[in-house]
């Protein structure tokens, strides 16, 4: 969970007027107290009105409310379509979570901005993308963010396959297609693999460290420098 999110939860799980310990929310959130001690102070220091202290708890003071979220309308309009474009070619995760949150932006709008959502005329068709490769996006995207290697099989364009580890470290999406960056653990150097190539992808049992010069900083500085790196898989 994104330490933005943990600060939401911690004020959505504070109202009610009643006593919340550091435990209780430690339990709930899935961190350590120290964790929730820090939280509550900077939650305080930007004027919530928290009271309370480590060892007894915490209540949240009646009368506060996060502020309404306000957004112009081409503020509006970008989200809208890329939501949609991420309903049309994300994974299923992603498309689902964009499409809730589509909602969500329509109930916090006021009442006379509603009407810009259903008005953003800004459409994607998805029909092109299959469920194995929308399942497998969620997947590497999931394992780029825990850092966990990936055993894939790939299919290259002379219809070769291969079997190798990699640590994914991020998603290229080139209109149709999308590639997934990696450090390849058999080349020992960055790769990108077409996702509609890979035939299998298992999770193995291993966590990587961001370790110097095999992260996507390093993929990018390294395009920068027109050291155009080998593609197993041109999006062709």
């Amino acid at each position: 969970m994104r330490r933005a999110d943990r600060l939401f939860q911690i004020v959505q799980k504070l109202r009610g007027g009643r006593l919340v310990t550091a435990r209780q929310l430690a339990e709930k959130l899935e961190v350590s107290e120290r964790t929730i001690y820090r939280d509550i102070a900077d939650l305080q220091s930007t004027g919530v009105p928290i009271d309370g202290e480590a060892g007894v708890g915490y209540i949240l003071r009646e009368g506060f409310d996060l502020p309404p979220l306000m957004f112009t309308r081409d503020e509006v309009v970008a989200l809208v379509a890329g939501a949609r474009l991420i309903t049309a070619w994300g994974g299923a995760s992603m498309a689902r979570a964009a499409e809730e949150a589509i909602i969500k932006i329509g109930a916090v709008l006021p009442k006379e901005d509603r009407p810009r959502i259903t008005n953003t005329h800004i459409h994607a068709s998805g029909t092109n993308i299959s469920d194995s490769a929308r399942a497998l996006i969620d997947v590497a995207e999931n394992a780029a963010e825990q850092c966990r290697v990936l055993s894939i099989t790939y299919t290259d364009l002379e219809g070769k396959d291969s079997t190798r580890d990699i640590r994914p470290l991020g998603l290229w999406f080139w209109g149709k297609v999308w590639t997934l960056i990696c450090w390849c653990e058999l080349r020992n150097d960055f790769r990108t693999f077409r996702i509609d190539r890979i035939t299998k992808v298992e999770k193995a049992d291993r966590i990587f460290r961001q370790e110097r010069g095999k992260t996507l900083a390093d993929f990018y500085r390294r395009v920068e420098l027109s050291e155009t790196p080998h593609t197993e898989a041109r999006a062709s």
